[in-house]
């Protein structure tokens, strides 16, 4: 039916019937640090045929196919399964409900057992992609552990808990922090699960409320703004500092990054910029990287920043990770026809220097990452295409398609209004830095306006309202039996209470505080059937968290019994 006097008229379906493309884009976060180049690599992916034989190329990471999971004993599978939400929580105007897709694994459920309920919240991707976690992930081993019933959580907007049929500002505008988190409390307090007579809802049953980067986020929130139906929480990788800008992204990268491979990023980049300033062979340095028809320095300094988002799927399991980072760098570094001799001189060592063309010489390591750009990105456009077409970001009109398909505006539209992160430089000029300087707020920022025009019923804030999020705890959110999990070269974690700018704490079993060593992005959410497989910094944090939680667990008490 249709919604009328909503500004736009938005299309509620009692069960969505569609479903997004599958092909296999750059993820939520990949977009975000790259800005509106990372809209445009989407579009390009988007654009490409599926080939479903690369795993760690140029495609980010493939979802599993969620038909194909099936019980450990290949007897049941997970079928997807719905609960209706209001599509306002807070409007008593709005009757208005969509259709909020969840999955559960039931294998260690025993009735009447009291064992938990452990959800793992969705966040900003399909509820698909999250499937593994119920099936050998974080889910599955705490259910197994406890024996409760796990459960995956679709966010809505996301996958197929679609509630409207576009996606202009107006549609986007109950895409909050604050609508989503009443999804869940009200999926805790309501649902009931297909072939379970008893009653699982929360208060009476502990819920376990899982989630990784910002789901993570979600899931401290959800331990602060619901705590009588949150028993408990883990907040793996957790942002729960929004920040309008992320210039720390990057750092925790030239940091951790093999030293030989910073420095040769550094100083790439220094001179990159040097030479952008001086204009005189500005040409032949795009030329290199097959980017002369590019316009503006500035779209030319973000299409080569691209690589580095790579590291942030870096991964213990090869079967979900990727090793783009580290090709990269070994592609950097590596030996360039009869200039391999001098890879151990000094970068712009005169035995290093590369005639590009009369008056201009560059580094070979330039040399070496232009070929890398041209070969894995620039090759992406297609023939029909100028570069201008495929990585240029000054065309509004190339941002501004509102149809389902379009999902790189949901987590967009969540940045541009609550969470920030742009991905600039550093705000001291002589600070070490990866990525160009031309990479400013204005820059990073401008998406927003280009594709969130003023709608009749919302607009989007100039800035993203940071306030609303750090509102609920930022570094110091806390409460008993909330556990934070980080990786120590996380790019994420300045972002998390394990930043260098949040105060330290005590790792407790009430309010456990853990960091893995060398560790990335919310890998302790991934893990292996046979866990005497894992890494045993993983099998370690395992076996902490299932610690903590059946510790929690022996404080459970129903409400209204001593």
């Amino acid at each position: 039916m249709k919604l009328a006097g909503l500004g736009h008229l938005i299309q509620v379906y009692p069960l969505v019937l569609f479903s997004i493309s599958s092909y296999a884009a750059p993820n939520a976060g990949f977009l975000n640090v790259l800005g509106p180049q990372g809209v445009n690599l989407w579009m390009l992916e988007k654009a490409r045929p599926l080939d479903t034989s690369i795993q760690h190329g140029a495609r980010m990471f493939l979802a599993q196919d969620s038909s194909k999971l099936v019980d450990q004993d290949g007897s049941t599978d997970f079928p997807e399964q719905w609960f209706q939400q209001p599509l306002d929580h807070f409007s008593e105007l709005s009757s208005h409900t969509f259709q909020q897709r969840y999955w559960v694994n039931k294998r260690h459920y025993k009735p009447g057992g009291g064992g938990p309920v452990i959800v793992l919240d969705g966040g900003e991707t399909s509820g698909e992609d999250r499937i593994p976690y119920l099936d050998t992930g974080i889910v599955e081993i705490l259910a197994k552990a406890t024996g409760g019933l796990g459960v995956v959580l679709e966010h809505r907007y996301y996958g197929e808990s679609i509630p409207v049929d576009n996606f202009t500002t107006d549609s986007l505008r109950w895409l909050s922090n604050e609508q989503a988190a009443a999804d869940s409390a009200n999926f805790m307090a309501n649902v009931k699960f297909e072939g379970i007579d008893e009653d699982l809802t929360a208060p009476n049953t502990p819920w376990i409320y899982y989630g990784g980067s910002y789901a993570g986020a979600r899931a401290a929130h959800m331990k602060i703004l619901y705590p009588d139906l949150v028993y408990g929480s883990i907040a793996s990788s957790a942002v729960t500092h929004a920040a309008i800008t992320n210039w720390q992204y990057m750092e925790i990268i030239r940091q951790a990054a093999d030293p030989k491979c910073s420095s040769h990023l550094e100083n790439s980049i220094k001179q990159i910029d040097f030479i952008l300033d001086h204009k005189l062979f500005s040409h032949p340095l795009k030329a290199l990287f097959g980017l002369a028809g590019l316009k503006h320095d500035v779209d030319f300094v973000s299409v080569v920043q691209g690589p580095l988002g790579s590291w942030q799927s870096k991964n213990w399991d090869p079967a979900v990770g990727s090793t783009r980072f580290d090709e990269f760098c070994t592609a950097l570094s590596a030996p360039f026809g009869n200039f391999s001799a001098a890879a151990e001189l000094p970068f712009n060592h005169p035995e290093r220097m590369v005639p590009v063309t009369t008056g201009f010489s560059v580094d070979f390591s330039i040399i070496n990452y232009a070929n890398y750009v041209k070969k894995n990105t620039v090759s992406h456009c297609p023939s029909s295409s100028t570069v201008e077409d495929c990585f240029g970001t000054f065309d509004d009109a190339r941002y501004q398609e509102t149809t389902l398909d379009q999902d790189w505006r949901l987590w967009q539209f969540q940045v541009c209004t609550q969470w920030g992160y742009f991905t600039t430089a550093p705000p001291d000029p002589n600070h070490p830095r990866i990525i160009s300087k031309r990479l400013d707020l204005a820059y990073e920022s401008k998406i927003c306006k280009q594709a969130f025009l003023p709608g009749n019923d919302f607009t989007v804030p100039a800035l993203p309202n940071i306030t609303a999020v750090n509102a609920l705890g930022d570094f110091a959110i806390a409460a008993d039996r909330l556990a934070f999990i980080d990786g120590e070269v996380d790019p994420w974690r300045p972002d998390t209470p394990h930043s260098d700018d949040a105060k330290g704490r005590e790792d407790t079993i009430i309010r456990p505080f853990k960091l893995i060593p060398q560790a990335v992005h919310h890998w302790d959410e991934n893990g292996l059937a046979n866990s005497s497989q894992e890494p045993a910094d993983i099998q370690k944090i395992h076996g902490e968290t299932i610690e903590f939680v059946t510790e929690w667990l022996k404080d459970f008490k129903k409400p209204g019994k001593e």
